[in-house]
């Protein structure tokens, strides 16, 4: 994912709510959401390296990932950060004891945010700054800086959202704006002047790279829904609705 805003409620009927898009070169192959092998997984699955940007779990656990946008700092030879999403919800380790796993590794990817939820604790994970987040009750959100920067397109997705949760065509549409920054609020992550300005609009179209996916997931104590929203060169390429009920073997 590139762009993910999230309601944090921990003691309502619907303790998370995620609207989020994936951003991608169109041409990396992609399998939209669905079931894996295992029956127990949901998500997206990239097709290059196996892993996943989102998904969620049968018994409630969820993790979604974005990259930290620095060019100086890639390793072209890194292992996919996907295969953390996939390994997380097919694991069983709590939010806290699968970062604290992780931090040994860290050196191998690129950086990376990590959001964890294991049913019960809501965590985030900044790779490059090896900092572990606990949210308060309320909305937050992560693009590619660390969590809660002040990026226009962030701002404004969790504006609406706290405006307009419980609405799915609201949440859609904001994150289908398609609408530049001014340049005097563009971040300066060491691309051009050029991509900074593509890449501030929540709904990403450029000739070679844009936004593949628009997901809305809603996880509560009993019940899942998950919507996607797919993509291709910027026009709607179809949508799935999963909704299932949760285990009751909760790991």
């Amino acid at each position: 994912m590139c762009l993910i805003g999230f309601l944090w409620q921990p003691e309502a009927e619907q303790p998370l709510v995620v609207a989020a898009n994936r951003d991608e070169f169109y041409a990396r192959p992609t399998a939209p959401a669905g079931w894996w092998d295992d029956a127990n997984t949901l998500g997206g699955r990239d097709l290059q390296a196996g892993g996943t940007w989102m998904g969620v779990s049968r018994q409630g656990r969820f993790a979604a990932l974005t990259n930290y946008r620095d060019p100086r700092r890639i390793k072209p030879q890194a292992p996919s950060r996907g295969a953390l999403v996939a390994a997380f919800l097919q694991g069983e380790a709590s939010t806290a004891d699968y970062i604290a796993a992780l931090r040994g590794k860290i050196a191998d990817y690129n950086d990376f945010n990590l959001l964890l939820y294991d049913g019960q604790r809501l965590l985030g994970y900044e790779s490059h700054t090896d900092r572990t987040l606990r949210f308060g009750r309320g909305v937050h959100g992560v693009s590619n800086a660390g969590f809660d920067s002040a990026w226009p397109k962030l701002e404004a997705l969790k504006a609406g959202l706290a405006l307009r949760a419980d609405d799915d065509a609201a949440l859609f549409a904001l994150l289908a704006d398609p609408r530049l920054a001014e340049d005097a609020r563009l971040p300066q992550t060491g691309v051009s002047l050029e991509w900074e300005r593509a890449l501030s609009a929540a709904f990403i179209r450029t000739p070679e790279y844009g936004t593949r996916a628009s997901s809305l997931l809603r996880l509560g104590l009993d019940r899942v829904i998950l919507t996607e929203r797919r993509f291709e060169r910027g026009e709607p390429a179809g949508e799935s609705r999963y909704e299932f009920a949760l285990s009751l073997n909760q790991s």
